[in-house]
Parts: C-alpha cells; structure tokens; sequence
C-alpha cells in the first residue's frame, strides 16, 4: 500500500508497540486481569488497527507538502509530547511504592503537579496529536475514543 510507511501510520505504530509489548513488561507487580477482560482489549486494539491502517494505507491522500504543513507538524509535537507524557507518568507510577509495600499512594513529580491523572493526560494528548496528524475521521474518532474512556477513568481516579 502507498502509505503503509507514512509518518501518520508510524505515529499510531510506536505507541501501541509501546502499550502492548513493552509496558507489560516493565510493571514488577500489579493486580491479574480476567481473560474476558484482557480479551475485549485484545480485540478492541486489533480492530483498532486494523482501522487506521486501513484508512491511511488504502484512503488518505495527502498532499506532497504535507509533511511541511501546520496540521502534520502540530499534530507530531503533539503526539510526541503526550507519548513522552505518558511514558514519564507511566515510570512515576511503576516506582510509587517500594517492593512489598501496598496502599494507595500520590504519585508527585512531572504532569501530576497539574492533573491526577498524569498518565491518562498523556494518552489523550498523543492521541489528538495523531488524529491532527492524520486528519482522518478514524483518527479523530479513537481520540474521541480515548478522551471519553480514558477521561471518566482519570475522574474516577481523582475521586
């Protein structure tokens, strides 16, 4: 496919790369997930994927300047900033309590200063940066996605 290795394919490669293969692997302990649980994000992420990739490989278009252009650029940063978000939000969480230790506990330090739920901002930040990358209605449709699960999470956290 034309665009299968345009930088707005890319942008939505490296996170869910990230979520699903790297980050399981870095938590030293955590709470198990029920099977139907880890299945429906299973298949939510495949579809999902399946979805932007399609969209971009088989329908956008762009412009050959594109990749010069406000909407890409903004979009990058902004992608780029909520990833670096939320994988320092990520860290500051994985390190909140010492081995053995149980409770809740504040995370404090970078984004946690501003929101509670540092993590969740970060995602949602990265994900609107992808869709202004893209400037697809699927990418704008997983940011909506995104902010509305991601953000009565972050609310439930707060409480």
């Amino acid at each position: 496919p034309k665009y299968l290795f345009s930088p707005c394919y890319c942008n939505s490669f490296f996170p869910v790369c990230y979520r699903a293969l790297v980050f399981p692997f870095l938590i030293r302990q955590g709470k198990p997930t029920p099977f139907f649980t880890f299945l429906l994000a299973l298949l939510f992420c495949v579809y999902n994927g399946y979805l932007q990739g399609r969209s971009l490989s088989a329908y956008a278009e762009y412009p050959s300047d594109w990749l010069k252009g406000p909407y890409f650029i903004t979009g990058f940063l902004g992608w780029l900033i909520g990833m670096a978000i939320n994988i320092h939000s990520d860290h500051i969480l994985r390190n909140l309590r010492k081995p053995g230790e149980t409770g809740y506990a504040i995370p404090r330090g970078g984004m946690f200063e501003y929101v509670s739920g540092a993590n969740f901002f970060g995602e949602i930040v990265e994900w609107f940066g992808f869709a202004l990358a893209c400037c697809t209605f699927q990418s704008l449709a997983f940011a909506l996605c995104t902010l509305f699960i991601l953000g009565s999470r972050a609310k439930q956290h707060h409480q």
